[in-house]
């Protein structure tokens, strides 16, 4: 089945196409042209002028919907994915906080099951611990942390096909063998819950730590010693142009002055925005956190001694918004960070993140508002008030 989009603002690698089209069949982008000329058989949807861009690729989230991937069950994973999809997220990398064993297994038991499926959004699973600094757990559950263990670690990445990305901190003990097994195995080793120093995030880079979990939260910046000043983990990261972050573009976790100011230095091609969301984002007002410290307040999900912030309550079109709107990155960017950006970091850019011919057809149309009016996820429409 043939379907074109015309009369849109298309984001393409090499700019907005105004006047042209884009044709699917079935999951896959057949071509994107700068002509609407209607194709014969084609089912013919009108963009209306507004913008076509490339689906979000959320490469840190623990759930929504009221349901967290923490809870292993399919039905979980099932809710918690659509919930997404229907604010523009078009291909996700399930989130764990920090879990047990058994809790990790069950989890990748049933994502490799999910990811049978050659049509779905899931991408592969990320594992969020529990190999952190106990000094910067904030919201994970401090019992569960601890120092990384070949024992453990090992048996986990080999006897699972969905793993995509663990995060350690780099300077317990362990963690730079941890890092090094685990980038050797195809696994994205990203740093965490820290109080790295330079020299530790210089050596973590070196044994495969590419990347940088939730930038600016539950790690340091510059700080003091006595009488003497010293860099934090935050402009260590900045140090190392090749090392790529993500951050929580709720306008909550990340000021939007800061927002715009790591974007500015990491540039677009190095910064990814994600949600971090929880259960209770994209459900309704009675939905509650999997995790029973957690309360929401003041838009955001936070533990209820007010001691750390928790994840947030986002979307994929949440994030676009307050890039543009609250930390005035262009739009293309913000689109860029959300799409692009993950699927090179996460090593799926052969297939998605961008709108070209034979990717895959995960296509977002946004209105002015930057509201999604529709949502096609592997050529299937799943969100549409447009038409």
């Amino acid at each position: 089945m043939l379907t074109q989009i015309i009369n849109g603002r298309i984001l393409t690698p090499q700019g907005w196409l105004k006047n042209g089209s884009i044709i699917l069949r079935d999951s896959k982008i057949l071509e994107v042209t700068n002509c609407d000329l209607a194709v014969i058989g084609a089912n013919l949807i009108d963009a209306k002028g507004m913008y076509v861009v490339p689906g979000g690729i959320e490469m840190h989230v623990h759930g929504g919907g009221g349901r967290d991937f923490q809870e292993g069950k399919e039905d979980a994973f099932l809710t918690a994915v659509e919930a997404h999809v229907k604010h523009g997220t078009t291909s996700i990398f399930p989130t764990l906080s920090s879990s047990t064993v058994p809790m990790i297994e069950e989890a990748v038991k049933t994502c490799d099951k999910l990811m049978e499926d050659p049509l779905t959004p899931i991408l592969g699973l990320h594992l969020e611990g529990h190999y952190l600094n106990p000094a910067k757990a904030g919201a994970q559950q401090p019992g569960w942390i601890k120092d990384p263990d070949p024992n453990e670690y090992i048996p986990i990445v080999e006897n699972s096909r969905c793993l995509k990305r663990w995060d350690a901190a780099p300077e317990m003990p362990g963690a730079i063998q941890f890092g090094r097994y685990c980038a050797e195995k195809g696994v994205l080793p990203s740093i965490a819950h820290t109080q790295a120093s330079y020299s530790d995030v210089k050596a973590a880079f070196e044994a495969g730590y590419r990347h940088v979990t939730h930038f600016y939260n539950a790690m340091p910046g510059f700080h003091n010693k006595h009488e003497f000043k010293y860099e934090g983990t935050v402009e260590s990261v900045y140090l190392i142009d090749d090392m790529t972050i993500e951050c929580v573009a709720d306008g909550i976790h990340v000021p939007p002055t800061i927002l715009r100011m790591a974007y500015k230095i990491k540039g677009v091609e190095r910064m990814a925005l994600i949600t971090d969301a929880l259960a209770v984002a994209a459900a309704d007002e009675n939905a509650q956190a999997f995790d029973a410290r957690v309360i929401v307040e003041d838009g955001v999900a936070k533990l209820s001694d007010r001691s750390a912030l928790a994840g947030s309550i986002a979307t994929t079109d949440r994030l676009i918004k307050t890039a543009v709107n609250m930390a005035e990155i262009p739009l293309e960017d913000a689109v860029r960070m959300c799409s692009e950006t993950p699927s090179l970091i996460m090593r799926v850019n052969d297939r998605k993140g961008t709108l070209q011919r034979d990717k895959d057809a995960d296509i977002l149309i946004l209105d002015d508002k930057l509201d999604v009016r529709c949502v096609w996820q592997m050529g299937r429409i799943v969100e549409n008030t447009l038409f």
